[in-house]
């Protein structure tokens, strides 16, 4: 963000602040980042999900080359919980629990908590073990930790239909090698793969046996798991996760595997590619 932006910003009005400044008293922190995409109007409204505000989300600037994304809107309780959860984090203060449960069922899922720091990865192992019929899942970033490449593994290998969306253009190119170094236990397992042609995909959704969905800021990756700040919604109501799974086999068209057997064929140099992106995932 460019400091003309923050001074016109101030100048309007606005209360601006920088989330985990540097401080050589605490160097560390600056690591620790605000990952979160969320917007809520007078506690009404409110907006989550993996749209940034910024140049390569709008149609305007980049047409049909905008990266593909993700968003939800939501209202009543859920809104409210958003008001909720973005005080908290203005005044530093941390909540006791990972949740914010909706009288639906529905809920907020943060990190930003006392005790729920890795609440979202767990959360998917229970899900992934539990999980009848089918996983589906899209992320911009997919740099599993161990624990998350078995449990997916051990639903293919139970018969479950695990597939996986990842963009085959993708901003940060060591991400897509670590990414890249997972895909061989996982295709051997039965996972499939599928790779997002058109455009850059920064979609982080995940639809369990057309029953269970999330939508958030939250990748599959080390530094959503254990480093940044996230918020994901998390439903159980049919009708939403029958929209992410329209929105998936739509995606699917433009999208193409990742075969087994070309894939162990690929190149040395792409192989030490992996390497060093696998070496380098938990800073991602």
């Amino acid at each position: 963000t460019s400091r003309a932006l923050e001074r016109r910003l101030r100048e309007s009005g606005v209360r601006f602040r920088w989330f985990h400044r540097w401080s050589w008293r605490q160097p560390w922190r600056y690591n620790q980042r605000n990952h979160r995409k969320l917007l809520v109007v007078d506690g009404r409204v409110g907006f989550l999900g993996g749209f940034n505000i910024h140049r390569e989300n709008s149609r305007r600037v980049f047409g049909e080359a905008r990266w593909r994304d993700t968003h939800v809107r939501v209202g009543g309780e859920l809104a409210h919980g958003l008001q909720t959860l973005f005080d908290a984090f203005w005044r530093r203060t941390r909540r006791p629990y990972p949740f914010i449960l909706a009288s639906n069922g529905d809920g907020l899922l943060t990190n930003h908590s006392r005790r729920g720091r890795q609440f979202l990865r767990r959360l998917y192992g229970v899900k992934f073990a539990t999980a009848k019929q089918r996983v589906w899942l899209t992320t911009p970033y997919f740099v599993p930790d161990y624990r998350t490449q078995h449990d997916l593994m051990h639903a293919a290998v139970r018969g479950v239909e695990v597939l996986l969306m990842v963009p085959r253009k993708n901003d940060i190119r060591v991400a897509q090698w670590a990414a890249h170094a997972a895909y061989g236990p996982l295709l051997q397992a039965g996972v499939k793969i599928y790779e997002y042609v058109p455009r850059m995909l920064h979609a982080k959704v995940s639809v369990i046996d057309g029953e269970w969905g999330t939508v958030g800021s939250a990748n599959i990756d080390y530094r959503s798991f254990f480093v940044n700040y996230e918020i994901n919604l998390v439903s159980v109501q049919p009708a939403f996760a029958a929209d992410l799974e329209a929105q998936f086999k739509a995606d699917l068209l433009q999208a193409e595997p990742v075969v087994p057997a070309r894939w162990a064929q690929r190149a040395l140099l792409r192989r030490l590619l992996e390497l060093i992106g696998w070496l380098a995932r938990r800073w991602l």
